[in-house]
């Protein structure tokens, strides 16, 4: 598998392509895997935390209405068509779920259409906000670092997009950006909409609510829409309220909600444990914006109505039942990500490891424990290609996911080259290893570059 070769007979696009940070592991991993078959080697293990894919078992009524479905059209094997915006039903679970984290008294009036996943309402928001293709018109604003499938989803609709920084410090901590540093990039670049994650992908920080309530305000004032990505609505770790979007009111901003200008990106895949099922919503109180998205996902028909039959289980469930099983998940990844941050700290002394505050995404930085020349990329694919650790009898490797695409950077050294994402989604007893085998692969991986260098 070659990528960087270019062929005349494919697009721009397609010749300078290649797998997304999140893949890329993977990707080459499982070409060492065909190789070894081939050889008579009994495949190694690899331990993947360098994607999202939660291996918890999903929701019981999930799992319940898949294996047993009710709507009779489908059982009986007629499968047309359905809704663009997707059923009634399937959408409405989407809001229930983020009404149950809202205050009883909130009465918002929310409008939502199925997607999928959380990407594919990321495409359908920088469709609608943002640009011509190709200009600078309207870009979207993020946080570097942020969600890579986002600045992938913009660089292949062609749409323009822009960053401000966050930095993490030597204690662990992303600092929010200043409401100054916002302004500022709004004045400069008139974005079209301004992206936030609460629950942080990649970097496990929890944005405060004071804070989203100063970003709203700003987009308010410019006339832009804000999106916040909420696929991880509940998983944090301190003690708070859960942040949103949605909480936002007249009277934290006053004419918010008139204003209609809020987006939020929902998703079962990780409190709900359906990676797999790719069942996510685009979800406003903007009728208009809706009624827009509508017409232009007509071009791609409709979502599954398979899937949508198996969300709809989620219809009736009851708030404090929503609230529960969310629990429970917070309860796991807290005890897990504080075991993964300690460990690491302890196996790869001065490494800086990011604070677990929310999702279930941890960043480590190696940058004053390596050289000028470290690429996390090419540690990463060490670790794929050749990369082995012993244990208990058995022959082990980590994958991981470089951090260089979750940054935009127009000019300068890409923060990421000396960061690696790693995510808390393989069974727990083998997230026990994580931190050992991430600090034997390391120094294997320097070692190996210094009898390079000796040659």
């Amino acid at each position: 598998m070659v990528f960087g070769k270019t062929d005349k007979k494919f697009s721009n696009f397609f010749n300078q392509i290649k797998p997304s940070g999140l893949r890329l592991a993977q990707t080459i991993f499982e070409k060492r895997v065909k190789e070894d078959l081939k050889k008579g080697i009994a495949p190694i293990e690899a331990i993947n935390v360098a994607i999202g894919s939660v291996s918890l078992k999903t929701h019981p009524k999930l799992l319940e209405r898949y294996l047993n479905p009710t709507d009779e059209t489908l059982i009986n094997g007629v499968w047309r068509y359905g809704e663009t915006p997707g059923t009634e039903k399937a959408n409405q679970v989407f809001i229930n779920i983020i009404k149950a984290f809202l205050p009883e008294d909130s009465n918002l009036e929310l409008y939502s259409i199925i997607q999928d996943g959380g990407s594919g309402a990321m495409r359908t928001a920088v469709l609608g906000l943002c640009g011509d293709a190709g200009s600078e018109d309207r870009p979207l604003l993020v946080m570097n670092p942020t969600y890579t499938n986002y600045k992938a989803v913009a660089d292949e609709l062609g749409r323009k997009i822009v960053a401000v920084e966050r930095a993490l410090d030597r204690s662990g901590n992303f600092n929010d950006v200043a409401v100054e540093e916002i302004e500022k990039a709004v004045r400069k670049y008139r974005p079209g909409a301004l992206l936030i994650i609460p629950y942080d992908n990649p970097s496990g920080k929890l944005m405060r609510q004071k804070t989203i309530n100063e970003y709203a305000r700003i987009c308010l004032e410019n006339d832009m829409f804000i999106i916040s990505d909420e696929a991880y609505r509940g998983l944090y770790y301190v003690d708070c309220e859960p942040p949103s979007i949605w909480r936002v009111t007249d009277k934290d901003v006053p004419g918010i909600e008139d204003a209609k200008i809020r987006i939020s990106i929902e998703s079962l895949s990780k409190t709900f444990n359906a990676c797999g099922l790719r069942m996510g919503a685009l979800v406003t109180d903007n009728e208009d914006f809706i009624e827009r998205a509508s017409a232009a996902n007509t071009t791609y028909l409709c979502p599954s109505i398979i899937d949508q039959h198996i969300v709809e289980v989620l219809y009736d469930e009851k708030k404090e039942d929503i609230l529960k099983w969310i629990s429970n998940l917070r309860d796991y990844y807290k005890d897990l990500l504080e075991y993964m941050y300690e460990g690491l700290n302890k196996e790869v002394p001065g490494a800086i490891v990011s604070k677990p505050e929310a999702s279930i995404y941890m960043v480590v930085d190696l940058r004053d424990i390596v050289d000028d020349d470290f690429d996390a990329e090419e540690f990463v694919m060490y670790c794929a290609t050749e990369g082995e650790v012993r244990l208990n009898g058995k022959r082990y490797t980590l994958l991981v996911s470089p951090m260089w695409g979750f940054y935009n950077v127009i000019e300068g050294r890409n923060p990421g080259r000396t960061q690696v994402r790693i995510a808390c989604v393989e069974p727990e007893e083998k997230m026990r290893l994580v931190p050992r085998l991430f600090g034997e692969l390391l120094y294997q991986y320097l070692d190996s570059r210094k009898d390079l260098a000796a040659c």
